[in-house]
């Protein structure tokens, strides 16, 4: 039995990953391929707890160090790895990630500026082999991004979405150069376009990577 194919959803806050996904499932579903859906954080019950300490405004805004921010993203994603994507994959299951470690080393790297070496040695010890087959990046105008978030929110932003109008600069100008240093697996999409232009695209790559393997 052939593996599953491991496709990662990113972009800034506001892209329209959550969107994209559920319509990629579908197509998925309605081709007859079994289909997984993870996010990160979470996805797991450790991840779900971690999730809500890294996204919650903290009661006594004390800061997170950006140190212990990414060792709390990558405990999140080694469980999710071992206890949902792994072995998913291996019983030939489609796997669709909202988010995965390319957003480590976007926030924590080019955001927060912690040293990328040091972040990719992390990330690599957090998944192990398993590595995404295809990645959409969803590049969008951080202010259009944020706006659209306070939107979905009702101006109830989380700590991360809270960040500064410089930080996402920073994450989206990050993303970038991933997409450009790694241009095989990653299919870079404006995510201004409408959705349905945005799904038809999407639906047309993993078609064709399917078609590939």
């Amino acid at each position: 039995m052939a593996n599953g194919l491991f496709i990662t959803f990113e972009g800034s806050e506001g892209c329209g990953k959550s969107t994209q996904i559920q319509l990629l499932h579908a197509h998925l579903e309605e081709a007859g391929a079994r289909t997984l859906v993870v996010r990160e954080p979470g996805g797991t019950s450790a991840g779900e707890e971690i999730r809500q300490l890294v996204l919650q405004h903290r009661k006594d805004d004390t800061p997170i160090a950006p140190e212990c921010e990414l060792l709390l993203f990558a405990a999140s994603r080694a469980q999710l790895v071992r206890e949902k994507i792994a072995p998913a994959l291996s019983a030939g299951i489609h796997v669709i990630a909202d988010r995965f470690y390319d957003s480590t080393t976007v926030y924590q790297g080019f955001g927060r500026g912690l040293d990328l070496r040091a972040i990719r040695q992390i990330n690599d010890f957090a998944v192990g082999r398993t590595h995404p087959d295809l990645t959409f990046l969803l590049d969008l105008d951080p202010a259009e991004g944020h706006a659209r978030a306070m939107q979905r929110s009702q101006g109830r932003l989380d700590r991360m979405e809270s960040e500064s109008m410089d930080f996402f600069e920073k994450v989206r100008a990050g993303y970038l150069r991933l997409a450009r240093e790694e241009a095989p697996r990653f299919t870079v999409l404006d995510g201004s376009l409408p959705r349905e232009r945005l799904a038809a695209e999407i639906w047309s790559a993993v078609q064709t990577k399917l078609a590939s393997r």
